[in-house]
């Protein structure tokens, strides 16, 4: 198998991973890696991708961005925002791995959206979209309606009948 020139990558783990006294087995497992993928990438036989560095950083309680810069991946000047953000997300104790994922997933789908670029001096006021989209504030929170009923303008719940009318009698009509 060539080289694909990540041996500088390769090299660094190599000796982080000694200076944690980190088996590469023990290393692999705390990566959820496999142990010969995790020895090729330490070879420079493997490129990994910026997930698996991401895994491979947080078992050796290293930063990420290091990785990524020494594996090619992130230009440490340019990229220096991206990364403190995902860091931040990954680093807030509040949420739940499922939760960090998603927030991820939802910030790099707006990167890409916007061209990798993110303009700060623009806002966007989302309520005027999200009318137009037809959404409400409760769908827009993630609020669900209880089965028969549904949310109104203002925000409240009204109870529908069997034959999907209000059935709310305070309800007037327009």
């Amino acid at each position: 198998m060539a080289s694909l020139n990540v041996g500088n990558l390769g090299e660094y783990l190599r000796e982080q991973r000694r200076n944690a006294q980190l088996s590469l087995r023990q290393l692999a497992d705390a990566a959820g890696v496999s142990n010969p993928y995790l020895s090729q990438i330490e070879r420079g036989l493997r490129k990994p991708s910026a997930e698996v560095l991401q895994q491979v950083a947080k078992a050796l309680r290293i930063s990420a961005e290091t990785l990524y810069v020494r594996a090619g991946i992130l230009d440490a000047e340019r990229d220096r925002d991206e990364v403190e953000t995902r860091a931040v997300i990954l680093a807030d104790p509040t949420l739940n791995g499922q939760q960090k994922q998603v927030l991820l997933q939802i910030y790099e789908s707006f990167r890409k959206e916007n061209g990798f670029g993110i303009d700060t001096d623009t806002d966007t006021e989302v309520a005027p979209a999200a009318e137009a989209e037809g959404t409400t504030d409760a769908q827009d929170r993630g609020d669900d309606a209880a089965p028969g009923t549904r949310t109104t303008d203002t925000g409240t719940t009204a109870t529908r009948t069997a034959d999907g009318g209000d059935a709310d009698p305070q309800q007037t009509a327009s």
